[in-house]
């Protein structure tokens, strides 16, 4: 019953949406009418994160430029908004957990959304304490409160994926209160709620520098290889606008070739100018975490094994509602061309 109520309301949200944006939509042709041959692209990102500094280093270096593409970046703050975006038109392609897509799939969507590249091969988020713990274990959570992610979500199922190789039961061995919005479970979290949260960066290391909070484990670490986050564009778009997706991999590739060639404080550097905000030292600091821990492929191949498994973390979470073909849902052509 669960499952068949998301759907519903996922359904009827992007039904809602698609009627308001039946008049504003418009094809390729007239959103590439850019100068100098340049494209216009429209990417939507899950989130603004260093976790995906290769795409930053892209942005930064001008490799989207170099390939002929004219790229304008909007963070959705939500893979169910990034989705919402990529099926109406708003964006040309999203930048999401794979899972979003699976679900589409499943749901009966005629023109799907592909997988053309994925970037992360591990989770990005971190586990903090509100007080420090020098030999963690996740034991130490049996009976805890820990501030979790939305249900469905990457997030939420690797750290349910990581209690369960634990021998921990998410629903009866602690509570995970799942009711914050993305991106406020720091705040909530320094507001006195909670005696863990599960975080992404700037956030666990931010919370450190203030004393609010210390990083204990890394779910990046703790889960394993996962295929995090990938770059998807609606069936039709590809098939339509191949050489858009190609270039538009190319840029990805050189900037995934530059985080794996490069030492954190020069990736930091680079790609200072998208977290103004944040202090160079800070970035330093999360990249080099996020590199220790081989956190980028060298290449954006999306393989069948690492597809495979995807669904074992979401049959496992109870969120599949059918195991789904990996030669419908992803595309190897792209990545595999753009390797150098």
């Amino acid at each position: 019953m669960k499952k068949l109520y998301l759907k519903k309301i996922f359904s009827l949200g992007l039904c809602l949406l698609l009627l308001c944006s039946a008049s504003v939509g418009c094809g390729k042709e007239e959103a590439s009418a850019g100068t100098d041959n340049m494209v216009d692209v429209t990417l939507n990102e899950v989130a603004h994160s260093i976790f995906y500094s290769p795409l930053y280093v892209a942005i930064e270096e001008g490799y989207f430029e170099e390939e002929g593409i004219n790229l304008t970046l909007v963070t959705g703050f939500g893979a169910d908004k990034t989705m919402t975006a990529v099926l109406t038109d708003e964006a040309d392609i999203g930048f999401m957990g794979s899972e979003s897509t699976i679900y589409t799939y499943a749901g009966g969507s005629q023109d799907y959304v592909v997988n053309f590249a994925q970037l992360t091969q591990r989770a990005g988020n971190f586990l903090v304490s509100r007080e420090p713990i020098e030999n963690f274990d996740w034991e130490m959570l049996k009976g805890s409160e820990v501030l979790g992610g939305r249900a469905g979500g990457m997030p939420q199922m690797v750290f349910e994926y990581i209690l369960k190789k634990n021998d921990i039961d998410p629903k009866t061995d602690l509570s995970i209160d799942q009711s914050i919005d993305f991106g406020s479970t720091a705040a909530a979290f320094s507001g006195g709620q909670g005696q863990f949260t599960v975080e992404f960066e700037p956030h666990a290391t931010s919370l450190e520098e203030k004393g609010d909070g210390y990083v204990v484990a890394s779910l990046g670490e703790d889960s394993g290889y996962v295929p995090y986050t990938a770059f998807s564009a609606k069936k039709s778009f590809i098939e339509e606008n191949p050489e858009i997706i190609q270039s538009f991999t190319n840029a990805l590739q050189k900037g995934m070739d530059y985080v794996n060639s490069h030492t954190p404080e020069e990736i930091a550097k680079v790609i200072a100018p998208q977290f103004a905000e944040t202090p160079e030292e800070t970035i330093t600091t999360i990249i080099t975490r996020y590199h220790e821990q081989d956190t980028w492929k060298k290449n954006l191949i999306f393989e069948e094994e690492a597809f495979m498994l995807l669904q074992n973390i979401l049959e496992e979470a109870g969120e599949l509602p059918e195991r789904v073909p990996y030669e419908d849902l992803v595309t190897t052509k792209f990545a595999t061309k753009a390797i150098k």
